[in-house]
């Protein structure tokens, strides 16, 4: 999943080079940190958090194959 947040996130920036995703496991789920540079946040979040929601949606759907439940988080 790190590699999926990862590829979706260097795509929507302009920095591609500052996208970090940091996974941790907790009990059964996966949370996913993602970081990118400050300049890049809003195209990360989208209006009203629409693209962040989408990512979120994509990542879930994903994760579903595998059982799988998983947290984004933007930082």
């Amino acid at each position: 999943m790190k590699e999926l947040v990862e590829m979706i996130a260097r795509a929507l920036v302009d920095h591609p080079e500052e996208v970090v995703v940091n996974e941790t496991l907790k009990d059964d789920t996966v949370h996913l940190e993602l970081k990118v540079a400050e300049s890049d946040m809003g195209k990360v979040i989208g209006k009203q958090g629409r693209i962040a929601r989408a990512i979120r949606t994509v990542v879930k759907a994903a994760g579903m194959k595998t059982d799988e439940k998983i947290i984004i988080d933007i930082i």
